[in-house]
């Protein structure tokens, strides 16, 4: 590649477009960056809060790909690498006011409490139960209780979406919001049967399945990773550039964007927009009016990070696993909770425990129509109550997300297909980031390794 002189502009400087142009710049590509922001990272933000760590989007990745290690090792951040204890192996789920160990094997599930007999006797039946006629527009609720019975969908699959997308079983597509586990039954007929068949098919791949994968973060949290790469990149990378329209020329496109109080225009052979499906709406709206249109509608919850430290002396509940998630049945003011401190060491001294809460998402939208305070206030009073806490906390901090994780909601596919259409329609424009396969951080780097084979294709073509 590096004989074929291109020029390559990449929107937005996210763990998507940075990782992107990481691999890119790997090739001698001619790159530049345009970010909005001052600085890099996207929802990737790690502050230091009175010496504690608060991560404000993603507090950790997954190791499903070995795209991570070798991108970890290009950027020698190997010392600052961290998997999380084993404690945050173990997971707990709200049911009556009482947390309960999720079941992770055979034996455990069979004693566990949080299923009844009735469930546990359900779930017999999976692998004689048929494929369904739905097809691409059944959600996850239908495809679950069809599946594993309504107690399992309310007690581990609702909760579980709720932490995964902040989002509602009922709304979210189960082939475009959890994909493998939609292949499971079209591929192999079964959950149960292809779960056990599907292990040896990844092995091949060199991927691990997320139940399984590692989870990992930095010493100073996850926006080390895109700092990192942003100190490599930095001039290539233009800060506080908003793009504000994109147009197609003969040899390529003209973007326009403002930077320093000044309107400017950048000219590319390849265009790559990383930035938020609703950002990249307003700005492809006199390109594509359809493309605007299917941006604007992917919904997005409001979300709140709220970043809690106790004196652990102060605190009932043992800290022994990754934290717990509450079923929507159960109506408490929040998501779910993660233990910060107990997944990665050293993130407070040993007389305190920080926690990370998330309240809101397409479940509770609404509960942000009323007063900041009184939203924190009932998160920690119901906290408090679950983790048998009687001390005020000693550190209160939050992040709110007017917009937040996309919701992969049913018909989703349609936008999936209208996005490859696009780029067929406008060779040279490549639309990625957490709105096209998949939301995570492994998602996006993995992502980031197909977009770079795409865009290598492209230029090979088009000598």
């Amino acid at each position: 590649m590096s004989e074929m002189k291109k020029k390559i502009v990449i929107l937005g400087a996210g763990i998507s477009g940075l990782t992107t142009a990481h691999w890119l710049a790997k090739e001698n590509c001619d790159i530049t960056i345009l970010e909005k922001r001052s600085i890099v990272g996207g929802s990737m933000e790690s502050t230091p809060v009175k010496g504690m760590l608060f991560d404000r989007g993603p507090n950790s990745g997954l190791e499903t790909t070995p795209l991570v290690r070798r991108l970890v090792e290009d950027l020698n951040l190997s010392a600052k690498f961290l998997y999380a204890t084993k404690k945050g192996n173990k997971r707990y789920i709200l049911r009556n006011g009482t947390l309960h160990p999720l079941p992770m094997g055979g034996s455990a599930f069979l004693k566990t409490k949080l299923f009844s007999p009735k469930a546990k006797l359900r779930l017999l039946a999976e692998p004689f139960i048929g494929r369904s006629q739905d097809g691409w527009y059944q959600s996850v609720a239908r495809f679950v209780e069809r599946r594993l019975g309504r107690e399992f969908l309310d007690y581990a699959i609702n909760p579980f979406v709720a932490g995964v997308y902040a989002g509602k079983p009922e709304e979210l597509s189960v082939k475009s919001a959890f994909p493998k586990l939609y292949a499971l039954e079209e591929k192999y007929g079964g959950l149960i049967v292809g779960t056990v068949r599907s292990i040896r098919e990844r092995k091949k791949r060199t991927e691990v399945a997320k139940q399984s994968a590692k989870m990992f973060s930095f010493t100073e949290g996850m926006q080390a990773l895109p700092l990192a790469i942003y100190e490599r990149m930095k001039n290539n990378i233009i800060l506080d550039a908003e793009v504000t329209s994109v147009e197609k020329t003969a040899s390529g496109y003209s973007v326009h964007y403002s930077a320093n109080g000044e309107n400017k225009t950048i000219e590319t052979d390849i265009l790559l927009s990383t930035i938020q499906a609703f950002e990249l709406s307003g700005i492809v709206s006199g390109l594509d009016p359809e493309l605007a249109n299917r941006l604007n509608s992917i919904y997005h919850p409001p979300v709140m990070v709220l970043f809690l430290v106790y004196k652990t002396a102060d605190i009932r509940q043992p800290l022994d696993g990754f934290g717990f998630l509450i079923p929507e049945k159960e109506k408490r003011a929040f998501l779910g909770a993660l233990w910060s401190s107990v997944i990665f060491e050293d993130r407070t001294p040993d007389d305190l425990a920080s926690f990370t809460l998330f309240i809101g998402g397409s479940r509770n939208a609404d509960v942000f129509a009323y007063p900041q305070d009184q939203i924190i206030g009932n998160a920690i009073k119901e906290f408090n109550e679950i983790m048998g806490i009687s001390a005020d906390p000693e550190i209160v901090d939050h992040r709110f997300w007017s917009k937040s994780i996309p919701q992969y909601n049913l018909g989703y596919v349609e936008h999936e297909n209208y996005f490859d259409r696009f780029e067929e329609i406008n060779k040279g424009f490549f639309l990625s980031g957490n709105y096209r396969g998949g939301i995570s951080v492994g998602d996006c780097i993995k992502n980031s390794e197909v977009v770079f084979n795409k865009i290598k294709k492209y230029i090979t073509e088009n000598k």
